[in-house]
């Protein structure tokens, strides 16, 4: 069966998504900090926020138990309701706009262990694990690591950075990625389908260490 892949993404912003890696210095109270939303400007006059959810399913941002700021707060998700594109959230202990207006740009995460493994199916995978996997193609071709996962409103895609290499981009489908890997530690893609060469003669000419000329 090929891969099913989960709506939980990582990193995403109000502007271009950036799903870059968060070291875990950054966050001392998890061992694995997973991004679930970003707080937007105040919503009214009663401590109401507006914010970016990256769950599947938005208003289930407060599901997963208490969320955490880098800086070491804690939030508890008192109401939440769709507004658009985003959700209008109440926070325990933010009462007026003032205290609103303060989270504005405000990163939110839970650990890992938080996510609900036995939910998904044989073939499901949460974006946060497909962070740090390597890249091979089936000749065991390396293209790099994955270091995120956009979407930028046309289709999902994961960046791959290899050693001394810009990041490339390419589409999470069915097509590009062949099979996914947790416990190895790696993903197999189609470098053809995912835009990585132009034949199949120049996947074979490609190394981590010398990019593929365009013709």
């Amino acid at each position: 069966m090929p891969p099913v892949f989960v709506s939980i993404p990582v990193h995403f912003g109000y502007e271009k998504p950036n799903l870059r890696l968060h070291t875990r210095d950054a966050m001392t109270k998890l061992e694995n900090p997973v991004l679930m939303a970003t707080i937007g400007g105040a919503q009214g006059l009663r401590g109401e926020v507006r914010a970016k959810a990256y769950t599947a399913d938005p208003t289930a941002l407060g599901d997963y138990g208490k969320l955490h700021s880098t800086d070491g707060r804690t939030f508890e998700v008192l109401d939440i309701r769709e507004m658009k594109n985003i959700v209008v959230v109440r926070f325990r202990g933010i009462n007026d706009r003032d205290a609103a207006e303060a989270l504005n740009g405000l990163e939110l995460y839970i650990d890992r262990d938080n996510l609900p493994d036995e939910e998904l199916e044989e073939d499901e995978f949460f974006y946060a694990d497909l962070e740090g996997l390597e890249a091979f193609d089936d000749q065991g071709v390396s293209y790099g690591t994955v270091t995120g996962v956009f979407d930028f409103g046309a289709g999902d895609l994961l960046e791959l950075k290899g050693p001394g290499k810009r990041p490339v981009l390419i589409p999470f489908s069915e097509a590009s990625v062949l099979d996914i890997d947790l416990e190895g530690g790696r993903i197999t893609i189609d470098p053809l389908a995912a835009g990585l060469v132009d034949s199949e003669d120049d996947s074979a000419k490609f190394t981590p260490d010398t990019p593929k000329k365009k013709k």
